[in-house]
Formats: C-alpha cells, sequence, structure tokens
C-alpha cells in the first residue's frame, strides 16, 4: 500500500433534490475507500442543472452526510463556481481540435433524427458542422448561439477493466458527438450567460482531472457515459480513474428504487428513527460483503474495504432487514444517547421533557422492544401524555373481577416508597389479599396506567411514572 499514489475519492451528487439511498452507497463506498488506503475524499456539487438545482437540496445533501459521518477533506466544491475553467477546456479543445462549435438549431436536429428514423437508422449527430479535411461547413447562420461539441473519435473501441463488472469494451461508431458547452438557460447572468455551461459528462472529467481523482464509484446508469468521459480524458492528455460500476438498488416490487418511484431521502431515515451506524451498515451490504458478516462497525468497514467482493447483481431494498440491523444498534446504543434523541422526537411532537436521568432509564427499559427511536419514543411518551386505552383492551382486562384489587392497590402505592421492590411488594400483598394470579393484575394495572396490555416488568414500568400519575390513571378502576 506504501507503494501506491494516493487514493483520491469523490462523491458528486446533483442538488436537484434530496440525498437518495443509491447516492449514499456510493458515497458510503468512496469514503471507506478512500480511508481503506489513507487517501482523501472529495465532495463536489455538481449544479449545473441552474434551472433544477436549489439551496435547500444542497442543504439537505450537506445535512445527509453530516447525519451519516462520511467526513470530506475537500469541499464542497460547486460546478457553477468553476465555470471560466470549463470555458478555458474548452476553447483550448477547440484549438486542438478535438472539440467544435456546431451551429445546428434544435429544429434541424430534429429533422435530422427523423431523416434517420424513416430510413431505419439508429439516431445520431451526422457530424455536419464537424470540421474535416477538405470539408467545407456551412457559413455561420446569424442570431444562432453554438454548442461546442466534442468530436469524438469515429473508429475503434473504447475499453477499461471495471472495478465491479470487469473488462468492458464499446466500439465508438456507437458514441455521438457529444455536446460539452451549451448556452445558459435564460435568466442566468454572468460567465455562464456569455460562454455557456458545461453538460455532466465534459464537467465531471474537467473536475476528475483537476482534482486528481484516482477512483471513481457510481451507479451502473453511468457506465453509458463513461466510453465519453474515457474518450474526453484521453484527448486532454489527462490520466484516467479507474472506475467501478455498482448495481442499481432495487424497491420492495423488483424495479429500481429512485427518486421518482417513491424513494424517501436519507434524512427521512433520520427522522423515522434510524441510526447512522446502522444505515451505514445497511448499505453497505447492499452490494458488497465481507464473507458472512452482517452485522459491523464503520471501523471494521475501513478495514475491509479494499474494492473487492463488489456485487455485479442488484440489490433489494428491504425495510425489515434494515429495521433487524437498527433495531441491534438501539440494544447496544448508550441510554444517554437514547435519551437525547427520544427527547428531540418528543419535541416534534409538542412534549418538552427536560429530565434526561429519567428519559435515560426509560430508555434502558424499552430499547429492547423497539426497532426505531421513533418506537422508543412512542414507549416513553405514555409516561408525559394521557393515554387512552382501546376500548376492547378495558373490556379484556379490567373487569369486575379485578376492579377490587385495582382500587385496594391505588391505596397501597399511595403510601409507598417510590421504588421497585416496594412496588413489587405491594403488587404481591394486593394479590395475596384479593387471591389473584399476577397475569390476573397486571394487565389491567397496564391497559389503565399504559394504555397498553403488554409491557416490561410491572413494577419496573411504574417507577418511571410519578406517583400523583399513577394514582390518577387508576382511579379510573
Amino acid at each position: 500500500m506504501s507503494d501506491m499514489p494516493e487514493v483520491r475519492t469523490r462523491i458528486a451528487p446533483s442538488p436537484t433534490g434530496f440525498l437518495h439511498l443509491g447516492t449514499a452507497r456510493t458515497a458510503l463506498y468512496s469514503w471507506a475507500y478512500a480511508r481503506h488506503h489513507g487517501g482523501q475524499f472529495v465532495l463536489r456539487i455538481e449544479d449545473t442543472d441552474v434551472a433544477r438545482s436549489t439551496q435547500d437540496s444542497v442543504q439537505q445533501i450537506l445535512d445527509s452526510m453530516h447525519w451519516l459521518g462520511l467526513d470530506y477533506d475537500e469541499g464542497p466544491i460547486y460546478q457553477m463556481q468553476r465555470l471560466a475553467r470549463y470555458h478555458a477546456v474548452a476553447e483550448q479543445m477547440i484549438a486542438a481540435g478535438t472539440a467544435y462549435r456546431c451551429y445546428a438549431t434544435p429544429e434541424e436536429l430534429d429533422a435530422m433524427r427523423e431523416a434517420q428514423r424513416a430510413r431505419g437508422e439508429k439516431t445520431h449527430y451526422d457530424g455536419r458542422w464537424r470540421p474535416a479535411p477538405g470539408k467545407t461547413l456551412p457559413p455561420v447562420p446569424p442570431g444562432v448561439q453554438p454548442v461546442v461539441r466534442f468530436a469524438n473519435p469515429p473508429h475503434g473501441h473504447v475499453r477499461w477493466d471495471d472495478l465491479v463488472k470487469g473488462a468492458i469494451s464499446i466500439g465508438n461508431e456507437e458514441i455521438d458527438d457529444l455536446i460539452i458547452l451549451r448556452p445558459a438557460p435564460e435568466g442566468v447572468a454572468g460567465d455562464a450567460s456569455a460562454l455557456g455551461v458545461p453538460t455532466y459528462n465534459f464537467a465531471v472529467v474537467v473536475d476528475d482531472w483537476d482534482m486528481g481523482i484516482t477512483h471513481v464509484f457510481r451507479g451502473d446508469e453511468h457506465i453509458n457515459n463513461t466510453p465519453w468521459q474515457i474518450n474526453i480524458f484521453r484527448a486532454l492528455g489527462a490520466p484516467l480513474p479507474a472506475f467501478g460500476h455498482c448495481p442499481i438498488i432495487l424497491g420492495d416490487d423488483g424495479l429500481k428504487l429512485s427518486k421518482r418511484r417513491g424513494a424517501v431521502s436519507v434524512t427521512a431515515y433520520q427522522d423515522a428513527g434510524y441510526l447512522p451506524e446502522a444505515m451505514l451498515n445497511y448499505l453497505a451490504r447492499l452490494g458488497w460483503s465481507h464473507g458472512d458478516d452482517e452485522l459491523f462497525s464503520v471501523e471494521q468497514m475501513v478495514q475491509w474495504f479494499d474494492g473487492s467482493h463488489l456485487a455485479r447483481s442488484p440489490a433489494q431494498w428491504d425495510p425489515a432487514k434494515l429495521a433487524w440491523v437498527n433495531a441491534h444498534y438501539i440494544k447496544a446504543a448508550a441510554d444517554s444517547r437514547l435519551a437525547l434523541l427520544v427527547q428531540a422526537q418528543l419535541a416534534t411532537r409538542g412534549v418538552a421533557v427536560d429530565d434526561l436521568p429519567l428519559l435515560e432509564r426509560a430508555s434502558a427499559l424499552f430499547k429492547d422492544r423497539c426497532s426505531t427511536v421513533v418506537e422508543l419514543a412512542d414507549w416513553t411518551g405514555m409516561i408525559f401524555v394521557p393515554v387512552e386505552p382501546a376500548a376492547e383492551e378495558l373490556a379484556a382486562h379490567v373487569t369486575e373481577a379485578v376492579r377490587p384489587a385495582l382500587r385496594s392497590l391505588r391505596d397501597r402505592l399511595a403510601a409507598v416508597d417510590w421504588d421497585k421492590a416496594t412496588i413489587a411488594m405491594a403488587l404481591n400483598e394486593t394479590l395475596a389479599s384479593h387471591q389473584l394470579k399476577m397475569p390476573q393484575l397486571a394487565p389491567a394495572v397496564r391497559v389503565l396506567v399504559c394504555g397498553r396490555a403488554q409491557t416490561p416488568s410491572i413494577d419496573a414500568v411504574l417507577t418511571l411514572f410519578p406517583r400523583h400519575t399513577v394514582l390518577e390513571r387508576l382511579q379510573g378502576a
């Protein structure tokens, strides 16, 4: 490893919406690979889609990266702040003959494609404005703002050894003369308005070149972009990064999980009560493995993630599996940490709780029953807000046979020390005096005090409540 050049990876989301799960997984792989090799991880914001990019989306991306703990060594770097660089490179390519200005109007291009379809041909740009020896170009039409196209090599193949897919080869005849610079949309000021906005495949090459990116992990929907990018790298005389194209993530219905098909943001999982270490663990296993290990820490992943053992087949998003992973991490989490998370969750419900030691005790008691912090807050919330037992629960458990014992228990609890052992003694004395068994009395107490018939040990649960709350709720018997 000491003989390797410095590894530099990046994640480059587009701020046209939230950071979705596929991009989060790519960010994790890129980050873990850089950390494994002692390299650098770069965050780049690809905001050249000026019509759709928003500052809210940028902030959501930054918040998601922070929550996941994927720290970056450089960035965020914004493409729209690098326009002068893209313009300069485009001009250099035009001078070198590897790019050219194209004045074809949208109407001309539509007519060209229609004619190609009518002839049964694959639609592609026909090179009408591409310079060639002995070729006379049309006169420049007045009032037409040109695009700049890359002069893709007309023959041969583009080949690379993909880190995930293995050897890939695509013929240059299949690749169009890509637009690398297009006029900016109306309303965009400054350099972009005067000289144009770079397209994705051009900007990403210039960025990866300038930033010294050595390894690119991304979704396999980018495989079709890679030949263009490799040819642009070569036209610039720039070193090629290694590419690894990870398979898509499928939703419950077997179709691609995407922004357009119900996928929620990374931060939505935070709001839903998932822990970041659980999300990282689960995302890592959606396309990568280390033997049969299902549960592992971030530190272990960094130690193991050397770019091998990446799956070639799509992964299936499984909410039940994620909940199982999250439940594991909730059980392992410090009660003090869970208390703060529960406090924040209750605050979103309008319930302000300042007693963190109480929340710690409640978290310790209830966390084994929970797969999310939201569920833990559901349990804990019954201490602070009135409960409304279901009618069927009351009918099933708070029967006429039990009501006298409930009233007797209430009287005992009004006068005892408020600790688990003394409450347990009061329960046992009540059972003995009314000749009942715990399975008859405890569910009734739970329904009245907690609003549910199933809880951990009732004496432990009652200690979480203020005495007056328990007495008030038992008054209903």
